[in-house]
């Protein structure tokens, strides 16, 4: 190509396009005439060259101002004569790849800080019964990274200062082609700061951080459950090269109660009477879950499996308010052994019982024949 096209038709857009309207015409013609994509082409060689003089231009507001005014003329006057090979497009527009794709084509990119924030820990704490209910406080020993006192986490020994990294030259990416790709990787010398410890520290060994027993106070709210998770915010690891602190999550275990089982926020328990007791009625007391203890009133004939519920007396909700409530099963007990004077009494006792039943068997008018069942009598009509 003698002579050189108009610069707003090479890249197809209007002499009043805006930026963003040329820089994604320079993408697609960069995308069609690649080199890689067009092995052997010239013609394509001389258009992905021709495309990337335009965009250089146009993207510029001085010399686009230079063009518009004094055309390809202007722009020698004023030095500007192109690119002299790909290297030098690559290293011009590498961004304008990587913002198309996830990663960068042959682009310098800047030295990313060392700093990294620290791993958050796990802690399994088990508590009793009584400590998930009502809540407590615990002094936890934790096994942590924290920031070397000695170089202050900057890994070096102290009065000495890190190098440019030889790996990536101080740039923090490492470039590789794969075919039509350049692709830009993360120094692993360096991890993309650009810079390495020439004399590690020797107390963390350039780690910047070292491994120290913690000591970690803990409130455990009431009404928490196993399973449920603590979160203490900048208790975990140290960042390494002042990154922020990773968390401590502790993670509860509750311990089964022998009398109590828990259901959510409401409690269940079983309290033993005698068949004397369910008969005739009675007070008795019960050890509730807080050690103290609670008068039940037994009513007369309560019947074995009786539930009782006391609103109330439940676990703590975890969200501030409320309790949830405490049932009470009645187990009715059945002595195993008598002696002969309650073997009389009983069945003195059942006498009377069963002449009670005679009686109410005595009052219901089919008892003597002088008619049917209800039942029956239904039965026949429905026939």
């Amino acid at each position: 190509m003698n002579e050189k096209r108009d610069y707003y038709q090479v890249l197809g857009v209007s002499r009043n396009a805006g930026d963003e309207e040329i820089k994604k015409a320079y993408r697609k013609l960069a995308l069609q005439f690649h080199p890689d994509r067009n092995p052997g082409d010239k013609e394509a060689e001389e258009k992905f060259k021709e495309a990337a003089e335009a965009y250089e231009v146009l993207r510029d507001p001085q010399k686009r101002r230079l063009y518009d005014q004094y055309g390809h003329e202007g722009l020698q006057g004023a030095g500007f004569s192109g690119f002299q090979g790909f290297e030098d497009i690559f290293s011009s527009f590498g961004d304008i790849f990587q913002e198309f794709f996830s990663f960068n084509l042959g682009g310098s990119q800047r030295p990313r800080s060392a700093s990294r924030p620290g791993s958050d820990l796990l802690y399994d704490l088990h508590l009793t019964f009584e400590e998930a209910v009502f809540g407590t406080e615990k002094e936890l020993e934790v096994e942590v990274l924290q920031t070397c006192e000695r170089c202050d986490g900057l890994g070096s020994e102290p009065g000495t200062e890190e190098s440019v990294c030889p790996l990536c030259r101080g740039r923090g990416q490492v470039i590789q082609s794969q075919g039509f790709f350049r692709i830009s990787t993360t120094c692993s010398r360096c991890r993309g700061s650009g810079r390495v410890i020439t004399s590690p520290c020797r107390t963390c060994g350039g780690q910047g951080r070292v491994r120290r027993m913690k000591r970690v106070h803990v409130k455990v709210p009431p009404g928490v459950d196993t399973g449920t998770r603590l979160r203490l915010r900048g208790e975990g690891e140290s960042g390494f090269r002042g990154g922020v602190a990773g968390d401590l999550y502790v993670r509860l275990h509750v311990e089964p109660h022998e009398a109590f089982e828990r259901d959510g926020n409401d409690l269940y328990t079983k309290v033993s009477v005698s068949f004397v007791q369910a008969i005739l009625g009675d007070d008795i007391l019960l050890s509730t879950v807080d050690g103290t203890k609670k008068k039940i009133t037994i009513e007369p004939g309560t019947q074995p499996g009786t539930v009782i519920r006391f609103a109330g007396e439940g676990v703590p909700s975890l969200r501030g308010y409320g309790r949830g409530d405490l049932f009470v099963e009645v187990e009715v007990t059945v002595p195993a052994d008598v002696t002969d004077r309650q073997r009389e009494l009983l069945l003195e006792f059942m006498a009377i019982e069963e002449e009670k039943s005679n009686r109410r068997m005595r009052r219901w008018p089919w008892s003597k024949g002088r008619g049917k069942k209800p039942g029956a009598a239904v039965g026949e009509a429905a026939r």
